[in-house]
C-alpha cells in the first residue's frame, strides 16, 4: 500500500477521526489522518472511532446531540461494535457501509434523599447492591407490580445491542437487532431462585423500587452514569432518540448477534 495521501471521493461524506487513549489507537489515528486527511469532529458528517467497544460507547454518547453516524474500527480487544481495522479504501468503505439504528434507554433514578438523576444508556441500565447484604427489589411493568420482592445482587434492563454485553454475562437472552424486545435479567437471584428474567416489549415502562434502601443500599448505572443510594429507578426506551452505527456489509451487527447465539 502506498503512503501517498488519497483524496476521498467527492461523493464521500466528510469524516473525522477520534481515538481512544491507547498507543495502538493513537498510532492508527496518526496513520489514517496522514493518508486521508479528515475534518474536525464538530464539522464531520461521519465520525470514525478508533478503539474498542468501550470507546464506541463513549463516542456515541459524546456525539449524541449531533446525530452523526459512527463508523468504528477495532483497535481494542473484543470489538463487537466495531469493524475490522484496515487502512485500505476507507472512503469506499464509508460509502458502502450499512446503517444500524439504535434507541437508548432513558433512566430516571430517585435517591433516598429525594434527588433525581436522568441519564441515557445504549447498552443497559443496571442496579447493584452496594453492601454485603443482598438487595430487595420490587418490579413493576407499566404500573403493574409483577414481582413483589426479588432478593438478588441486582438486576438489569438491556437494549438489543447491549444484550451481548453485561446481560449475556448475567445469563440473559441475546436479542437480535430490530427485535421490539428488552431483556430484564436478574443478577444472582436468591429469591425467587428459579426466576431467570423476562423479555419485555420495547414500549414497556419498567419501575424498580428498592425495599429497605437505607439498610440494603443499591446503586443504579446507565452506561457511564452511576447513581448511589437509589430508592426508585424508572426505565423506558426513548424512541425519539436515534443513534446510527455504520458497518461493513460483511460485518453487520445483526449477523454478529445471530452468530453469538450459536457459540459453544
Amino acid at each position: 500500500m502506498s503512503d501517498r495521501p488519497t483524496d476521498p471521493s467527492s461523493a464521500t461524506p466528510s469524516f473525522a477521526f477520534v481515538a481512544s487513549d491507547t498507543e495502538e489507537a493513537r498510532a492508527a489515528q496518526a496513520k489514517l489522518s496522514k493518508l486521508y486527511g479528515g475534518v474536525a469532529a464538530e464539522d464531520a458528517e461521519i465520525i470514525v472511532a478508533l478503539g474498542g467497544d468501550g470507546f464506541m460507547l463513549e463516542t456515541l454518547h459524546r456525539y449524541l446531540d449531533r446525530g452523526v453516524p459512527i463508523y468504528g474500527m477495532n483497535c481494542g480487544t473484543v470489538g463487537f461494535l466495531m469493524n475490522a481495522y484496515s487502512e485500505e479504501d476507507l472512503p469506499q468503505r464509508l460509502l458502502c457501509a450499512e446503517k444500524v439504528k439504535l434507541h437508548p434507554l432513558s433512566m430516571t433514578a430517585k435517591g433516598i434523599g429525594g434527588e433525581t438523576t436522568r441519564a441515557l444508556a445504549i447498552n443497559e441500565v443496571s442496579l447493584l447492591r452496594q453492601s454485603r447484604q443482598a438487595a430487595k427489589l420490587r418490579l413493576s411493568v407499566d404500573g403493574v407490580v409483577r414481582m413483589e420482592e426479588l432478593i438478588c445482587d441486582g438486576i438489569l434492563l438491556s437494549t438489543p445491542a447491549g444484550s451481548t454485553a453485561y446481560n449475556l454475562s448475567a445469563h440473559g437472552p441475546i436479542v437480535p437487532m430490530g427485535s421490539p424486545l428488552l431483556p430484564l435479567t436478574p443478577i444472582s437471584a436468591f429469591r425467587p431462585r428459579r426466576w431467570r428474567g423476562a423479555l419485555l416489549p420495547n414500549s414497556a415502562n419498567v419501575t424498580i423500587e428498592v425495599l429497605d434502601a437505607a439498610k440494603r443500599p443499591v446503586s443504579a448505572t446507565a452506561d457511564f452514569t452511576e447513581v448511589r443510594d437509589v430508592a426508585r429507578v424508572d426505565v423506558h426506551e426513548d424512541s425519539a432518540i436515534s443513534l446510527t452505527l455504520l458497518f461493513d456489509p460483511e460485518h453487520d451487527l445483526e449477523e454478529r448477534i445471530i452468530k453469538e447465539q450459536f457459540l459453544p
